[in-house]
């Protein structure tokens, strides 16, 4: 076994030495005809980069057997909600040292009941959730008490090109504080089913698990992305990383500390790729670009004069090369922003100026649940969980004892904070399900039938 990891570590050094000559044209650090180095880049970075631990609840369904059940009648339930304890470690970037704030990823603090965040020299703080946003995978905290605290500088990521070359900075498998190199590999990555908004940068910097959350950094130390998610199929690294455009979070952390949740803006247009099939048969000479089939009534889009058949082909003079990433950069764009578009349309680009609605938060219960048909749900201020907004006579909302005003604030005692983290938790729970209701100054269950 020794033998076999030495002649690893062996070849390690080989390659390495193989690579020296590439990475000896690399800009880096030099000072009197030293070796060329990132140290003293790194040494002014990665103090703003943190480590963070959590623990928390997570209710999870466990089969009740069939003897046991026998004893509670046929109607008794084939599952019960059960709290089981966990523990998680991920990476966390200061963005403000004065007000303590630390952007890592909603997954990381997800569910946490605490959070400690460690510094580069071992300093340990407790940690608040200021706001999150589930769709783009961003958290904001806050650290309690913190002093003598570094921030991370912002750079540009839409200035970033394929081929720059990047510092991944966090914490792999609570090793503790670990960096990597690599170059941008690609941009505007989405599609993935990951996030719902998805317009990541793509490297090939080592990114492994516990590097959630952690910095994306340029030559110069600026901040280009935050670490997100990595493509494998053991949950190792194998070269193709993503993280999050620091443009992007910048918009939506602006919103968090403006309203304590994210106003996401909305365009009000559906459609898809422009691919070369498309492009033929329309007659238009480019291949990528986010063409529109609708544009919806009394949406941000008509009222700007968009139509159907257009191609959209710029944001914010930004060129776009898919529906997906479109969708991502006007998500993380607050409502009652006014964003310019450059548009394909009869073979004429034009540019059109289109100030963003703001999302009717509000939807059908029956869409997230059956039994809660005939009720109106939207996400209560702050994230404190659901609110019903109306019910029905004469539906399975009333029948179950939803009323006006109702505050769902848990799923068999797992903590709800908005409609879409609802809709997820339902979806993936079976059987019989208590949601947790706050009533004016009191609180009780209700239970949906399976």
């Amino acid at each position: 076994m020794n033998k076999l990891m030495l002649l690893f570590l062996a070849a390690g050094i080989c390659l390495t030495v193989i690579s020296g000559p590439v990475h000896a044209q690399i800009p880096f650090s030099t000072s009197s005809g030293e070796t060329p180095t990132l140290a003293p880049m790194l040494e002014e970075v990665t103090p703003a980069v943190v480590n963070i631990s959590v623990q928390g609840t997570r209710a999870t369904q466990q089969r009740i057997p069939d003897a046991f059940r026998f004893f509670f009648g046929p109607n008794a339930p084939r599952e019960e909600a059960r709290e089981q304890p966990f523990q998680g470690l991920g990476s966390g970037v200061i963005i403000d040292a004065d007000a303590g704030y630390v952007v890592t990823n909603n997954h990381v603090i997800s569910d946490a009941t605490e959070i400690t965040v460690t510094l580069k020299d071992g300093r340990q703080f407790n940690a608040e959730v200021l706001g999150r946003d589930e769709q783009s995978d961003i958290a904001l905290l806050k650290i309690e008490n913190g002093s003598n605290l570094t921030a991370i500088s912002m750079g540009d990521s839409d200035a970033m090109r394929v081929g720059d070359f990047v510092v991944a900075i966090g914490n792999p498998f609570g090793l503790g504080q670990t960096v990597t190199s690599g170059i941008v590999s690609a941009l505007g990555r989405g599609g993935f089913g990951i996030d719902r908004l998805e317009n990541f940068i793509q490297t090939d910097a080592a990114i492994n698990r516990g590097n959630s959350g952690g910095a994306l950094v340029d030559l110069k130390g600026n901040l280009i992305g935050i670490n997100t998610a990595i493509l494998g199929s053991h949950g190792g690294n194998i070269g193709i990383g993503f993280a999050i455009p620091s443009n992007m979070m910048n918009n939506l952390v602006e919103q968090i500390l403006e309203h304590g949740e994210v106003r996401r803006g909305v365009l009000g247009v559906r459609g898809g790729d422009l691919t070369q099939e498309l492009a033929s048969a329309l007659e238009i000479s480019r291949t990528r670009g986010a063409w529109v089939s609708e544009v919806l009534p009394e949406s941000a889009a008509e009222k700007a004069g968009i139509e159907a058949g257009d191609v959209i082909i710029s944001m914010q003079g930004r060129s776009l090369n898919s529906f997906a990433e479109l969708a991502a950069r006007v998500g993380s764009m607050g409502a009652g922003r006014t964003i310019s578009l450059g548009v394909l349309r009869d073979g004429e680009e034009i540019n059109i100026d289109v100030e963003l609605l703001e999302r009717d938060t509000q939807v059908t219960a029956s869409l997230v649940h059956p039994a809660l048909q005939g009720a109106q749900l939207s996400s209560a201020d702050n994230q404190q969980g659901v609110r019903i907004t109306a019910v029905e006579s004469n539906t399975p909302a009333e029948r179950i004892g939803l009323q006006e005003d109702d505050l769902i604030i848990a799923v068999n005692r797992q903590r709800v904070t908005s409609l879409g983290e609802l809709r997820r938790m339902l979806d993936d729970t079976s059987g019989v399900v208590a949601l947790h209701v706050r009533r004016g100054n009191s609180t009780l269950y209700l239970v949906l039938p399976g």
